[in-house]
């Protein structure tokens, strides 16, 4: 069973990383959430949602994880990026070749830890600029070797599934689509 943390900051975006933890999960993934700063288990999303994390990024430090997933919102994307531990972790996984997930404008943290280097990527519209070294592409969801991004809340369904296919399979994402009637696209 695949094994994957998801990054909680103050002012993340409720609606991705529900989404994202609940299909994971149906998925038959272990998801681990992790609050971000500070050393509480309670976040706070950017629509006022209290969220209690399992752990915090500092208690599982030293985790291996097969995929570091960050949902976006404002201002949970700025401290995503902002929080250095935030970036070791990113450059850990990175570099040991580890998969890596981002959504709505959290892709901003990956351009600041190197990540994109060379990679196509997209991201909420306005933060392009920010993904630094990639080649900005505005499809729904992007997956470039080790790193799939995605646009915003509209598209956390379709991200979420797309993660279930690669950290479990294709059929079981399949199934999960048609089990909760998401349209296959076009």
């Amino acid at each position: 069973m695949a094994r994957v943390c998801v990054l909680l900051a103050e002012g993340f975006e409720e609606l991705e990383a529900i989404t994202i933890i609940d299909i994971l999960r149906r998925a038959e993934v272990e998801v681990v959430t992790l609050s971000v700063q500070g050393s509480g288990l309670k976040v706070r999303g950017s629509h006022g949602v209290n969220v209690e994390a399992d752990q915090t990024l500092l208690e599982a430090a030293s985790e291996a994880w097969d995929m570091v997933i960050l949902p976006g919102g404002l201002p949970g994307a700025t401290n995503l990026r902002d929080t250095p531990e935030v970036q070791q972790l990113l450059k850990k996984q990175n570099q040991a070749g580890g998969k890596i997930g981002a959504i709505c404008a959290a892709p901003i943290a990956l351009g600041a830890a190197g990540i994109l280097e060379g990679k196509k990527a997209t991201s909420y519209p306005g933060f392009e600029n920010e993904l630094r070294g990639a080649t900005y592409v505005a499809d729904r969801v992007v997956r470039d070797g080790n790193v799939v991004t995605s646009r915003g809340p509209g598209t956390a369904i379709e991200f979420a599934l797309e993660l279930a296919s690669e950290l479990s399979s294709h059929e079981v994402a399949q199934g999960l689509r048609k089990g909760m009637l998401v349209e296959t696209p076009p």
